[in-house]
């Protein structure tokens, strides 16, 4: 049952960080493209391998693991916006933003767990 309340609080930290993020994101670039998601999909991408990696080298307990990868990264990071805002520049007509959207969101978090995994692997 104290796993339900790691959840919680990590879930609770994780969609207000998404929050700021994407707020501090719109006044510095504007609405014309989703840097807000995509920064925290990065950010997340990058977290995610990093626990998950030092789950595998070494013993992480599962506190940790249900704080930070189920909540707190649950929340930060949402394929539900990052679909949405797809979709929405794909509806407006705007098919390159569309695409780089995808584009980057994908390759982006995937060499971001990548890197994580590599970095701890490194040093162990």
């Amino acid at each position: 049952m104290i796993n339900v309340l790691f959840v919680a609080v990590g879930g609770a930290i994780g969609a207000t960080l998404r929050y700021l993020i994407s707020i501090f994101m719109i006044q510095v670039f504007g609405t014309g493209f989703p840097f807000g998601t995509l920064l925290v999909n990065v950010i997340g991408s990058f977290l995610m391998g990093l626990i998950f990696t030092l789950g595998e080298v070494s013993h992480v307990p599962p506190d940790y693991k249900a704080f930070f990868g189920v909540g707190m990264l649950g929340a930060l990071t949402t394929f539900s916006t990052f679909s949405n805002e797809t979709f929405l520049l794909m509806q407006e007509g705007d098919w390159l933003q569309a695409f780089l959207n995808v584009l980057l969101n994908v390759c982006l978090c995937l060499f971001m767990v990548y890197l994580a995994q590599q970095l701890v692997i490194s040093r162990v």
